[in-house]
C-alpha cells in the first residue's frame, strides 16, 4: 500500500515530479526594439486594456478605421490565434510566423538585382514602377506606390534595392537610418 501511495505522490520522496516545461523562442526571433513596437500595436488594439484581444477589441479598431466588419471575419482573425482572444504571446507568435513566410532577405535582394544592368545597388524608380505593373502579377499604379512609400528612394529618383530588401524583411525604418 506504500508504494502505491507513493508512486501518486511522484516517488518515494513523496514530491510530485513535473514534466519539462516548453519554452517559447518567439521572443528570441526579434530584437528588443521590434518587441517593443509590437507591444505598442497589441496595447493599441487591446482597447479595453484587459491583457487580451478580443472579437470586441478587434471590432471597435476596425470601426474606428472606418470599416464594419462582420463576426466571421473577426472570429477568422482570432482564429488564427487559436481561441476567442489572444495575448501579446500569441499576437507576437502570429507575426513571427507571418514573417518566417516572407523570402530570405537575399532572395530579394537577387530578384532587384536582375533589373540592375550596371550593379550598382541602384534602381531607378520609374523602371520598376514600370517592370511592377506590366511584368508577371501585374500591380495598379496605386498598388506600386503604396509598396514604395517606404523605400529608400534618393533625390535623383533611384531605389537604393539592398536597403529596401532590410525594410521589407523588418518593417519601415526612418528615413534618417535609411
Amino acid at each position: 500500500m506504500a508504494t502505491i501511495a507513493a508512486r501518486k505522490r511522484g516517488g518515494p520522496g513523496g514530491k510530485k515530479q513535473r514534466a519539462p516545461r516548453q519554452t517559447s523562442n518567439v521572443f528570441a526571433m526579434f530584437e528588443q526594439s521590434q518587441i517593443l513596437e509590437f507591444k505598442e500595436a497589441f496595447n493599441m488594439i487591446d482597447t479595453n486594456k484587459d491583457g487580451f484581444i478580443s472579437a470586441e477589441d478587434l471590432k471597435e479598431v476596425y470601426g474606428n478605421l472606418g470599416k464594419d466588419v462582420s463576426d466571421d471575419f473577426v472570429n477568422g482573425l482570432l482564429s488564427e490565434a487559436s481561441g476567442a482572444q489572444m495575448n501579446f504571446t500569441m499576437f507576437l507568435t502570429l507575426f513571427g510566423e507571418k514573417l518566417q513566410g516572407t523570402d530570405q532577405k537575399n532572395v530579394i535582394q537577387n530578384a532587384f538585382a536582375c533589373f540592375d544592368e550596371e550593379g550598382t545597388g541602384l534602381i531607378h524608380e520609374d523602371k520598376l514602377k514600370e517592370a511592377l505593373m506590366t511584368m508577371g502579377e501585374r500591380f495598379s499604379e496605386a498598388m506600386v506606390d503604396e509598396i514604395l512609400r517606404d523605400a529608400p528612394i534618393d533625390e535623383n529618383g533611384y531605389l537604393k534595392y539592398n536597403e529596401f530588401a532590410e525594410v521589407l524583411k523588418s518593417g519601415s525604418k526612418d528615413k534618417d537610418e535609411l
